[in-house]
């Protein structure tokens, strides 16, 4: 899959001519990179909260905002909600030719069989709206806002996914779009797709943290008081997603491997941590993380590894031994298959060239 990240890194340019400038964190001019919300009657607003969040608190180093924020509706104006009350936007259609990225979240309307986006047509004064959307534009949707994107075209060939309740309607008005039900988010280049509501968050961090690397991202997720880093791959929902009360937590034994992934660690280990055979840690830790504890364990190496290539001047040896992968090769084959890219790769995209200590000690070696 092809993502955010590499396309920076590897300075990728998609055929369709769109890709180019898609996604930049600082776009021409000196200004903030403007995101603009796109909201249709029967907004969800969590979905269109998580985005002014997550957007909103990135701040660089010296505090400064990184994003501009901007909501718009088909027509200036109240809004209504899926709930009690209405929103009242100021903007119309004409923020969409302003921004740098476009963030369609989902609508009551995506439910509506018989008409709009919901039977597979947009409607003529959304299809215009997003006419004016600019070639190289970073375009993103929430839960059914996947619905919009199809019915414009924009996931022809593309993967994508959306809320598991509508999987079916989807597969079945969008038979040329390679639609994923089992994953958070996808993330395509120059568009990327969310699973629905939670899931918003996970990808609005994966942005940011392509936009500006993982301790922007971090430092957002910890005054949101949200997880900074959930892969995008993770299973959407688990039968029992929240273990029976009978049931020992594997929490005590997330915590303890996050402070010793320098460490080989076994599944023997990690499940005498919490006085579990193998086989009954495995089945709860998976009923409560929705992966594999081997698969959350590479997943956490690979984030220990992407933070101390943009915070520290270590050389990759090193960092592969501090994130527990053993050996540089090991570390450049976890991280090319997490993000597409070398260390060497990503390090020159979020920390630049000149960076003390990368040709010492064997590091120099992508």
């Amino acid at each position: 899959m092809a993502t955010v990240c590499q396309d920076r890194a590897m300075g990728v340019e998609e055929s369709s001519g769109r890709g180019a400038d898609r996604g930049r964190a600082v776009p021409e001019g000196g200004r903030r990179h403007r995101v603009v919300v796109l909201v249709r009657d029967g907004m969800l607003p969590m979905e269109v909260g998580i985005v002014h969040r997550i957007f909103g608190e990135a701040r660089s180093a010296d505090g400064e905002l990184l994003y501009e924020l901007v909501t718009c509706a088909l027509r200036p104006g109240e809004v209504l909600t899926d709930t009690d009350f209405t929103v009242h936007v100021a903007h119309g259609p004409e923020a969409l030719a302003t921004a740098d990225t476009v963030v369609v979240p989902a609508s009551g309307a995506d439910y509506d069989r018989g008409e709009g986006c919901g039977a597979g047509r947009l409607s003529a004064e959304l299809a215009q709206a997003l006419g004016r959307i600019r070639p190289g534009t970073r375009i993103a949707s929430i839960c059914t806002g996947a619905f919009v994107l199809a019915a414009a075209g924009l996931l022809d060939g593309r993967r994508a996914t959306t809320h598991w309740r509508s999987v079916d309607d989807f597969r079945r008005l969008f038979p040329s779009v390679e639609l994923d039900a089992d994953v958070l988010y996808t993330d395509c280049g120059e568009v990327l797709t969310a699973a629905g509501v939670a899931s918003g968050v996970d990808l609005c961090l994966h942005m940011v943290r392509c936009d500006h690397g993982a301790a922007v991202a971090n430092d957002v997720a910890r005054r949101t008081v949200v997880p900074p880093h959930r892969e995008g791959g993770q299973a959407q929902y688990i039968q029992r997603p929240v273990p029976e009360p009978r049931l020992s937590s594997t929490g005590a034994a997330r915590a303890w491997a996050l402070d010793h992934l320098d460490r080989p660690l076994s599944l023997r280990e990690l499940a005498a941590r919490e006085s579990m055979s193998v086989r009954t840690f495995t089945r709860r830790f998976r009923e409560e993380v929705g992966v594999s504890p081997l698969q959350w364990l590479t997943q956490q190496r690979v984030e220990r590894a992407r933070q101390l290539l943009e915070e520290t001047e270590l050389t990759v040896d090193r960092i592969a031994a501090e994130a527990g992968f053993g050996t540089a090769a090991s570390l450049r084959q976890h991280l090319q298959a997490a993000v597409g890219v070398s260390p060497r790769a990503y390090r020159g995209t979020f920390r630049g060239p000149g960076i003390g200590g990368w040709a010492s000690a064997g590091g120099g070696r992508s």
